[in-house]
């Protein structure tokens, strides 16, 4: 049997092989680093909901924080493959920092990225993307969540300025952000071409972040409101064409999703990892329960579930880098990741016993970390209706 611990985690050996020499050993230094650097900390950033800015700042250094985007745009220059091994790495330790990586790349800067001038690329995406800035996506409010075209935040042309009113809810780094993407109303009589994009800077008079969420999991990550009250900014930060906001907004979706189930994924191999540890250590009736038939079937759904939701993602993953439309297949990744890694953090903890209850063990944190997988960046309702759409027109 193999000793190489990228191959013990439940992939197979064919799937493993998949990967390039050199996307193999992005995957090794960060898992050795995960296990460095995150590990030791995770309870105490759990417990006392601390966002971890110094290790944003050292994987910034490593690149991480600009994975997607090219070197002259002060990113690494990698694809969504390389970007899925790194989010599935993070997550594998902490889904926290999965996902604080995943919101910064794949929604605000990336919008930036797909829909910005040069001159808003050359200003914002090299700084967000050397991670020397930290982003935040405003599109959620409190009363406009699934039906994200029922959004209430204004923003009204004033001579050369625009002026923002309104808040946004959910926001993953919101109280960090050095920069945020906001999509605001701009002629509701325009339906979904009635939404423009705007980036406003942390400070901007008017502009504040809210309560910070009291969470159930995931709880090293920053989620805040975000309070515009008459905040003016330049016109020159309307991102996109005006009216393109909404539209530009579902494409960065695509490339969103992915995002998220590579985050699901990770976190379901990090429970899988661990319940794998602990079946094999504990014994009952005089025996490891890992030879008992009843906990072999658990085991073996498990993988594949696992298995079946890796190819999926990345095969989002691969076309996304082949510049092909992902919109079916990066919803469909998102909804069967997400759902079997919720399926899988469960299994986790009952085959933990009452050792899964227990915060000293890490299934408990990974059963409540993951069930964000099936809401965020579209709940599996939503995920259902765009695949079914995207089957239909085909």
């Amino acid at each position: 049997m193999s000793t190489d611990p990228l191959e013990q985690s439940g992939q197979s050996a064919a799937q493993f092989h998949l990967f390039t020499e050199e996307q193999q050993q992005l995957r090794k230094e960060i898992r050795e680093f995960a296990a460095r650097e995150i590990a030791p900390n995770v309870s105490r950033w759990d417990e006392a909901s601390e966002f971890p800015a110094d290790l944003v700042k050292e994987l910034g250094r490593m690149g991480l924080m600009g994975v997607i985007f090219p070197q002259e745009c002060g990113g690494s220059g990698l694809g969504y493959v390389e970007y899925v091994i790194a989010i599935e790495e993070l997550s594998r330790v902490d889904g926290s920092i999965g996902i604080i990586v995943a919101s910064h790349n794949s929604l605000a800067a990336n919008h930036i990225f797909l829909a910005g001038t040069e001159e808003q690329r050359k200003k914002y995406v090299t700084r967000l993307a050397s991670g020397e800035w930290l982003g935040a996506w405003g599109l959620t409010e409190p009363g406009s969540g699934s039906d994200a075209g029922g959004a209430r935040t204004t923003a009204v042309k004033k001579g050369d300025r625009w002026v923002l009113n309104g808040n946004k809810t959910f926001i993953t780094n919101g109280h960090y952000a050095d920069a945020s993407v906001v999509i605001a109303v701009t002629d509701r009589s325009q339906g979904s071409h009635g939404f423009s994009a705007f980036i406003v800077e942390k400070g901007t008079p008017g502009f504040r972040s809210g309560k910070k969420e009291n969470k159930l999991g995931l709880r090293a990550s920053d989620t805040s409101e975000l309070i515009f009250e008459d905040c003016e900014i330049p016109e020159e930060n309307l991102l996109g064409r005006q009216g393109e906001g909404f539209i530009d907004s579902m494409r960065v979706l695509d490339g969103g999703r992915i995002s998220i189930a590579a985050l699901s994924l990770g976190m379901a191999q990090g429970a899988f990892d661990a319940a794998l540890k602990y079946i094999k250590e504990r014994k009952q009736f005089g025996k490891a329960i890992s030879e008992f038939q009843g906990i072999q079937w658990k085991i073996a759904d498990m993988a594949t579930q696992l298995d079946a939701a890796r190819l999926l993602t990345f095969r989002a993953a691969q076309m996304k880098d082949a510049g092909m439309k992902t919109t079916l297949e990066s919803a469909m990744a998102k909804l069967y990741a997400s759902e079997v890694a919720v399926k899988i953090c469960d299994e986790g903890v009952q085959l933990h016993g009452g050792y899964g209850f227990i915060k000293d063990y890490p299934a408990e944190k990974f059963y409540r970390d993951v069930k964000l997988c099936t809401i965020g960046e579209g709940t599996s309702e939503i995920q259902r209706l765009v695949i079914a759409r995207e089957v239909l027109k085909r």
